[in-house]
């Protein structure tokens, strides 16, 4: 582990963040009639924590990768860049648009973005390679892998995760983003054998914990308390669509941007959380 990670985390910033992060989540889609809100929702915190709370910076520059897997949540990926300045205003402001650069899936090129994903299943396997070469070229860089629990259905993400295992690849620290619903598939229903996730990873030879994916400050402390050695999952449970009443645990908003009405009634929700 590396010990130049803080453990000073400011909870009450997170959460005034993450509340500006869904606010103009928001507006983007109402601008652009663009999909994927819900799932952007329900990982809003662990990336803010990745970003803000763990990933170290100089400026614009960080020796450490944060890796989408859940390509479609980059919504949250793509605001943050723009507040650290990495990504323009004009850039998601042509989200999902001709001549935008940003689509509905990260591309490696855009600046930020460090492998082209959404095509579900690849990222574990990604980011095992981007760890082990860290350590093959003696360098301290984390490799910090966001993934959906849908995308836990493919082969490719278990055989990456045993590998991950059998190289005691410490620098690999891995959030499961485990919303129960894949699509429009209740992953519970379908796939009841998934759970619990957390056994499937201690026995590749991995370090993790249960944690509630909503909570800045539980996620923080996890990785912060890990023991190392190995490499590390935060499975972390959330709430698709969490922060807007009639998005919740509702799969249709995988799909949906929000009309004019719903689109009042989500920012004055967003209000009234922040209240």
């Amino acid at each position: 582990m590396s010990e130049t990670l803080s453990n000073v985390f400011d909870v009450s910033a997170a959460r005034r963040r993450c509340l500006t992060y869904r606010r103009r989540i928001l507006d983007i889609s109402q601008q652009v009639g663009a999909l994927h809100i819900a799932p952007a929702f329900s990982c809003t915190e662990i990336v803010d924590v990745v970003y803000n709370g763990l990933m170290r910076w100089d400026g614009e520059d960080t020796p450490d990768v944060i890796l989408m897997s859940k390509g479609h949540g980059c919504m949250i990926q793509y605001v943050i860049l723009e507040e650290k300045g990495i990504l323009l205003r004009e850039d998601l402001d042509l989200y999902c648009k001709p001549g935008g650069r940003l689509g509905a899936h990260p591309d490696y090129g855009v600046p930020g973005i460090s492998a082209s994903t959404g095509s579900l299943g690849h990222g574990m396997g990604l980011a095992t390679g981007m760890a082990y070469g860290e350590r093959l070229q003696d360098r301290d860089g984390q490799i910090y892998l966001v993934l959906s629990d849908g995308e836990c259905q493919e082969g490719s993400t278990w055989e990456g995760a045993m590998m991950a295992g059998n190289l005691a690849l410490d620098n690999l620290i891995a959030f499961v983003d485990l919303n129960d619903f894949s699509g429009l598939e209740r992953m519970s229903e379908g796939h009841p054998a998934f759970h619990p996730v957390i056994d499937k990873f201690l026995s590749f030879g991995w370090e993790g914990v249960e944690v509630n994916g909503h909570s800045a400050d539980e996620i923080h402390e996890a990785v912060m308390n890990r023991k190392g050695g190995k490499p590390f999952v935060v499975v972390s449970k959330t709430v698709k669509g969490k922060g807007v009443s009639y998005m919740e645990h509702v799969p249709i908003w995988h799909y949906r941007a929000p009309n004019p009405e719903e689109y009042k009634q989500a920012c004055d929700e967003l209000v009234e959380i922040s209240a």
